[in-house]
């Protein structure tokens, strides 16, 4: 009978360890390859988003982030590449300000950024740790937090991000995200509408925010299945295009 208790010890001692040969990277890594993989590289994407036209073009490290507007007689497009920013009305470039480049910059490429999850999670600046796994609708997932390195992590290398990936499929089902401009908060996503076009997988999002301002970033699950977030919004691609494109 002592063999038996010190061996349900032993048991319960190890259940209760992190599982230590489990490596966020890996995960990363496979949930990129399940939702495109080698097709991001040399793509070209387009997508309409609260009548706005985006198109990404990637050749390997190259890209280029394009938004384009319409209002009256005027077509504004805003253009993010590797090496400058750039604003253009009816094909006529805007001088700016660079306060206002950074605000612009930003914008068009919080938009690509999230289109295309969980690919930009391999960025040099990522960094990512693994928090075990945890239920959602009954579901299992692995529960990965991304924060950023100063150095290339650009003005928002502060914020921080959970990713819940499910452990058969590999998908990016939830997120979140908090947040320090404007006053600062927290978000969190509920992937819906997946599909696949030509390779690459999209979804949209249902966006929430917590009732209680006081709530942690690492307790949006919970509250999710507890009820305790609210829908603000619905992140929705539309008219989504994805081409081959080598060296564009």
């Amino acid at each position: 009978m002592k063999c038996l208790s010190f061996l349900i010890i032993i048991c319960f001692i190890m259940s209760c360890q992190p599982k230590e040969h489990v490596n966020a990277q890996d995960i990363v890594d496979k949930a990129i390859a399940q939702a495109g993989g080698e097709r991001y590289y040399n793509s070209k994407i387009e997508f309409d988003f609260r009548d706005r036209n985006y198109c990404a073009i990637r050749d390997e490290a190259d890209f280029k982030l394009e938004r384009q507007m319409y209002k009256d007689s005027v077509v504004t497009t805003d253009i993010l590449s590797n090496s400058y920013f750039l604003r253009l009305e009816n094909e006529e470039q805007i001088q700016l300000a660079d306060s206002t480049i950074t605000k612009l910059s930003n914008s068009v490429n919080s938009v690509h950024y999230f289109s295309v999850l969980p690919y930009g999670l391999n960025d040099e600046a990522a960094k990512k740790t693994y928090l075990g796994e945890v239920t959602i609708k009954d579901k299992t997932y692995h529960k990965i937090e991304v924060s950023f390195s100063e150095e290339g992590g650009g003005t928002d290398f502060d914020d921080v991000f959970l990713y819940w990936i499910d452990i058969k499929t590999y998908h990016v089902d939830y997120l979140a995200y908090e947040f320090h401009v404007n006053g600062g908060g927290m978000r969190f996503r509920e992937a819906f509408n997946e599909r696949t076009v030509n390779g690459i997988r999209f979804v949209d999002y249902k966006n929430y925010k917590p009732i209680d301002t006081n709530t942690k970033l690492y307790e949006l699950d919970a509250l999710f299945e507890s009820s305790g977030l609210k829908l603000l919004s619905k992140i929705e691609l539309e008219n989504v295009k994805v081409e081959a494109c080598f060296k564009c």
